[in-house]
């Protein structure tokens, strides 16, 4: 039987928390088949072993993707097990997080099942410490602090955030063919969240639930492994409009610019004049020299405007 849903499971050295993290999944309450779908990054820690045990347990829901070597980004970690999924909607979990309501999954899956106009759906979280308790960031608090609709004119006015990746569950997009969804991975080697809610909310709306679904589990030390840990050794400012200017080329290619898109790029090529004057280095000015030439683009070159314009 095909699965309803696919659960894009992403690991890599999680073997203190992938445990609570598989058993979120294996609680759930559903009444439809699915699938989890695990793509191991080449873990150096007993997470293979941990998963090997589930598939024995479990041999007709798990699904593992073994990678022979490391990937060397998490992206193309999520973009290779989301290829391999084959359900009609997508839930995302990495093996740090976990689901905390065994109806979860349920709830969104029978939402989308009955308002076809959405393309997606999130819901609130808490976020945890290493040690799994409440953790208090303000900031992160504060960007999924919405409720009720989300939709791509949100998303452009850089306000809220449309939820966190484990809160997701969408329609499957990645085998519509409408897209280049490789620029998950192209954009940004660690960076996904921000790129698959585009994927989403340029073919429909999200709702968000409000109550408390996912815990995120925020971990902050030096020489760690996670975005967060490794963050404080990488030029965030540069990174962040590098990203940018990749998507904004990729929309202009797929689905044309809309006027926001012009002011937005005038913001971000002064932050990176601004970072270069202030920090100067050879990345710095690569950026700059890059971001000059998609700037010049916008403002003299023929560019794709969203609707014909």
């Amino acid at each position: 039987m095909e699965p309803k849903l696919s659960v894009v499971f992403i690991t890599y050295n999680h073997e203190p928390f992938i445990k609570e993290a598989l058993d979120s999944v294996l609680m759930q309450e559903v009444d439809f088949p699915y699938e989890i779908v695990v793509g191991e990054d080449c873990s150096t820690d007993r997470t293979r072993d941990i998963l090997r045990e589930y598939e024995r347990d479990y041999p007709r829901l798990f699904k593992l993707l073994f990678r022979d070597k490391n990937l060397g980004a998490p992206t193309r970690n999520v973009y290779e097990t989301a290829m391999a999924c084959r359900g009609e909607y997508l839930a995302f979990l990495e093996g740090d997080d976990y689901w905390t309501v065994p109806y979860k999954l349920q709830r969104q899956v029978d939402f989308l099942d009955s308002h076809p106009e959405y393309m997606g759906t999130t819901a609130g979280l808490k976020i945890i410490n290493e040690r799994g308790e409440m953790s208090h960031h303000a900031a992160k608090e504060a960007l999924y602090n919405w409720s009720g609709d989300y939709s791509f004119e949100d998303y452009k006015k850089a306000g809220p955030w449309p939820g966190q990746t484990a809160s997701n569950v969408c329609r499957n997009f990645f085998h519509n063919g409408k897209l280049d969804y490789s620029i998950l991975y192209r954009a940004h080697d660690f960076i996904d969240d921000g790129i698959i809610f585009l994927f989403i909310l340029l073919q429909g709306k999200i709702f968000r639930f409000d109550e408390v679904m996912t815990a995120h589990r925020v971990i902050e030390k030096k020489g760690g492994e996670s975005w967060t840990s490794r963050k404080h050794d990488r030029n965030l400012v540069l990174e962040e409009y590098a990203l940018k200017r990749t998507m904004m080329q990729w929309c202009e290619e797929n689905v044309g610019l809309s006027d926001s898109a012009f002011k937005r790029a005038d913001r971000e090529f002064k932050a990176v004049c601004k970072e270069m004057l202030k920090h100067p280095s050879i990345a710095a000015f690569k950026c700059f020299k890059q971001s000059l030439g998609y700037w010049l683009h916008l403002k003299f070159g023929r560019v794709r405007m969203r609707g014909g314009k």
